[in-house]
């Protein structure tokens, strides 16, 4: 399949798992192409089968805002033309689902099916927003096909939208094979010279993910014993967490690194990581470190009991309960054996539910469906919008 794939291209959930399915598409013979206003950061430009194609932008003194909307919309018809597209894949569904229907508009009476995948923020913050709930409905009814990260976003999208439709649940995944536990003897000594635990939080840094809370679990912590926090990601609650390091008098152990490329030759290394976020529609972070053997504690709110089970492979806590995830931590890092047991069950957990090998085929199979969906209402006559209530 050719398959054109937008997303936001930054440091966050939405852009990560949108571009490491591309990369996965295209490890299985599909070609993408990436669509947005700079390359995705995890994209690799090196494969022969991913192609990115910037979005640009005019500015004009009549416009206090670039109207990236329609510069991007047309950017798709584009490449549709100029690439044969099957189909389009966005993710977010503001405003790229309204990009994409612009597009397939424009190319009709070609067939430009387009699929939105829904991410989280776009549902509860932005789409819920009165300014932006209409459109975000209509984009949501209009799409040829719609999926959800996880069971939670897409119950909420369907009660807080009324979205009569289906929406199908196809969870965020991880490479079980280059998500793995490594030894890294220099760089760990590096962080943790005399072998202390290492603790590990990664986000975008957004007010959401609580970071300053991950500062407070680990001074818990590190009132009971010796231990390194190691802070991955960098945004607008960065100099919130500095302060509280400061304040806290922890500047020797809080390792601030910014943001990363290839987290997953870090993450092996911790021995908990701590995502205490205010909610979370999946958790991404908190699978790549289950992967990796490191056992989590999070909160219980969003998609994250459907990714970690508490007492299981991690501990759940509610949000701003750095007291008890705190304990949690404590027991966790004093027990060797338990730290053990649960970061081997956290790999065996994320194996069974979310590897890659598994998740993406399920991704071909509804891209199958939509086409099917889509190439039997062109040859009736069915108009876009009944078609998307198939």
């Amino acid at each position: 399949m050719r398959i054109g794939i937008t997303c936001y291209p930054t440091y966050g959930g939405s852009g990560v798992v949108a571009t490491e399915l591309g990369a996965e598409l295209a490890a299985r013979g599909h070609d993408v192409h990436f669509i947005s206003y700079a390359p995705p950061i995890r994209m690799n430009p090196n494969d022969p089968h991913t192609h990115f194609h910037e979005v640009e932008v005019a500015s004009y003194p009549l416009f206090d805002h670039p109207p990236y909307t329609l510069a991007l919309a047309t950017k798709m018809l584009e490449v549709f033309e100029s690439e044969a597209l099957d189909l389009l894949h966005v993710h977010y569904a503001i405003p790229h689902s309204v990009s994409a229907m612009l597009a397939r508009s424009m190319a009709a009476p070609r067939r430009l099916p387009f699929i939105t995948t829904l991410h989280g923020t776009d549902i509860t913050l932005v789409g819920s927003n009165r300014s932006y709930l209409p459109i975000t409905r209509f984009s949501i009814e209009q799409s040829d096909g719609v999926t959800a990260i996880s069971s939670y976003l897409q119950q909420q999208t369907v009660r807080d939208f009324e979205i009569k439709r289906p929406i199908e649940v196809i969870p965020n995944f991880v490479n079980c094979d280059l998500y793995i536990r490594k030894d890294d003897p220099k760089l760990r000594a590096r962080w943790a010279p005399n072998g202390e635990p290492i603790l590990m939080h990664l986000s975008n840094f957004r007010p959401v993910k609580r970071v300053t809370d991950a500062v407070e679990i680990f001074a818990m912590v590190r009132e009971k014993m010796p231990a390194k926090l190691v802070l991955i990601g960098d945004g607008p609650d960065r100099g919130a967490a500095e302060y509280l390091v400061r304040k806290k008098k922890l500047q020797k152990d809080v390792i601030f690194l910014g943001k990363q490329d290839q987290v997953y030759e870090k993450l092996g290394l911790a021995d908990l990581f701590l995502l205490p976020s205010q909610l979370e529609s999946f958790g991404l972070a908190a699978l790549e470190a289950m992967a990796c053997e490191v056992p989590v504690i999070a909160t219980n709110v969003g998609g994250l009991p459907e990714v970690v089970e508490h007492g299981v492979d991690g501990y759940l806590v509610e949000p701003g309960d750095v007291k008890r995830a705190g304990a949690y931590a404590i027991e966790i890092l004093s027990r060797a054996d338990r730290g053990r047991e649960m970061g081997h069950t956290a790999r065996l957990n994320a194996k069974q539910k979310f590897c890659a090998n598994d998740v993406i085929p399920q991704y071909e199979r509804y891209y199958q469906r939509v086409l099917e969906s889509a190439a039997v209402a062109t040859a009736c006559g069915v108009s876009d919008s009944a078609r998307s209530r198939m």
